[in-house]
This record gives structure tokens, sequence and C-alpha cells, in this order.
């Protein structure tokens, strides 16, 4: 791991992400402690928010090991690093930096700390959590579209030394999506609106990958990734709503059809716009 250039994702551990909605996000991260300061990097696919659910399986992951004391995710966007005047920046960001010790500090839209301009704070509250970097106990996470990414990179110098492998993820295949669909409803929390309702018997992974490449187009897929998947599930969960009469009883008033699946899907496809 500590080995620079692209690293494969398309293993085992990708099928663990099947539960998340992707972003084409980069993701850079510095882990130190145990594993002797390590950096790498994940482009994660077309809009979504499964980022910080990434972060926390991470800070998870590193604390269940010993390299962090905690698994605490500090999430924090540029209003919460930069200040209006001269010295303030420095203080919110070391207050963020210390909040977050023995976990993770989570800096979204990153590239927006680095946003051209002649005089700006952003850089300086990138350069005070550069500066921590070897500290022991701690991994920050920053995360920005990879375009506006690259100004963050020109911004400093050290980020392009510190940053020696990439982790590339494609964007997901209709039956990644079908295999995201049956995970979400196979494992549903108690904060999701899917709870307690279930699939048809006729919905399986190879008819749901079917109703995904017949009702949707590859430019909308590759723009929602996982997004897509929660707004079909609760499109359909409305469809059935709608088709329910007063005389509908027991499992007909929680199961979701393939028709109802396929409808979901089309209401989407008619909403969201592609360019």
């Amino acid at each position: 791991m500590a080995g620079g250039g692209i690293v494969d994702p398309n293993s085992g551990a990708r099928a663990h992400l099947y539960e998340y909605k992707r972003t084409r996000y980069f993701i850079l991260a510095f882990i130190v402690g145990s594993f002797g300061g390590v950096l790498f990097g994940y482009d994660l696919g077309i809009s979504g928010t499964g980022k910080t659910t990434v972060a926390r399986v991470l800070g998870k992951l590193l604390h269940s090991v010993g390299v962090l004391s905690s698994d605490k995710v500090i999430e924090v966007q540029r209003s919460d690093l930069v200040g209006v005047y001269i010295g303030e920046t420095a203080l919110k960001t070391r207050e963020k930096i210390e909040e977050a010790m023995g976990g993770v500090l989570f800096v979204d839209e990153a590239y927006r700390l680095a946003i051209g301009e002649s005089i700006d704070f952003g850089v300086e509250a990138l350069e005070e959590i550069m500066s921590v970097l070897e500290d022991d106990n701690l991994v920050v996470i920053f995360a920005g579209y990879t375009e506006p990414m690259k100004r963050v990179f020109s911004a400093n110098e050290g980020f392009c030394r510190r940053v020696p492998n990439s982790f590339q993820f494609d964007d997901f295949s209709c039956n990644d999506l079908a295999e995201m669909l049956m995970i979400k409803m196979n494992k549903q929390d108690e904060k999701s609106r899917l709870r307690g309702f279930k699939l048809h018997r006729s919905c399986t992974f190879e008819a749901v990958s079917e109703v995904i490449e017949k009702n949707s187009y590859e430019k909308l897929r590759n723009k929602m990734n996982g997004g897509l998947v929660d707004h079909m599930l609760n499109n359909a969960r409305e469809n059935l709503d709608s088709r329910l009469s007063f005389n509908s009883t027991g499992e007909e008033l929680n199961t979701i059809t393939l028709h109802d699946l396929e409808a979901g899907l089309q209401l989407l496809a008619q909403r969201v716009k592609v360019d």
C-alpha cells in the first residue's frame, strides 16, 4: 500500500462500496501512526453522498487496527476553516484540527481552499493542515471534484510529493446498480424511507439489472451512479402507494414490484436533465 501508482479497486473490496452512493471525488488521505505515513487517493465517480460514509468506514477500520485512538470523523468545509480577517483562519483551522485529533479530519470540497485569487485565506487554511500531516494519531482527508482539485495541488507543492497512490473507480454498470439496489433492500437501516418494504420475488438480480438497462441511458447512469438507486427506489415506493386501493391487503401494501421499479426509473429519467 505504501508504493506509488494506480491501485485497481475492482476486487472484492469494491463490493463493500456498493452500499454507498459515490461521487466523482478525489480523496487524499494522509495516514500516520503505525503505518509510518502513507498517502493515497480515490477517484470515486459521479455525484453522490457516500464520501462521508467512506471516511467513517476508514476511521473505524484504522481505529480497529490501532492506528487511530478514536473512530470519530470531523467533517468541515471552507466556511469552517476560513476567517474574514488576518489571523482568524489559522485559529479556526487549528481548532478543527484539535477537535479531530485521534480520528479523521474530512475536508469536503477542498478545492474551494485554493480558488485562484491572489489574496485568499483558503490557502492559509490548507497550509495549516499540511503542517500537521506528520503528527501521529490523525488522518486528514481532502475531497473534491477531480479537475478543481488540481488547483489544490498547484497551491502547495507538498501535495504532489505526499500522494504516491491513486485509486480509480469506474462508473457503476447496470449490474453494479442492480447489486446495490438488492443490498439496500436487504440491509435497511432504521432511518431508511424504505424500512418495512420488500421486493417482489420477481425482482431477481438479473431482472432488476435489465430494468435499469432498458429504462435509463448511459449518461444518466454515469451522472448519478449510486444516487440513481436511491431515487429509483423512492419513486418506486411512491408508485406503489399510488396504485394501492382500499381493498389492498397484506403483502400488497409493502411489496415493490418490477413494474414499480420500472415506473420509478422512468420518472427519474424524465426529471433529471443530462447535458
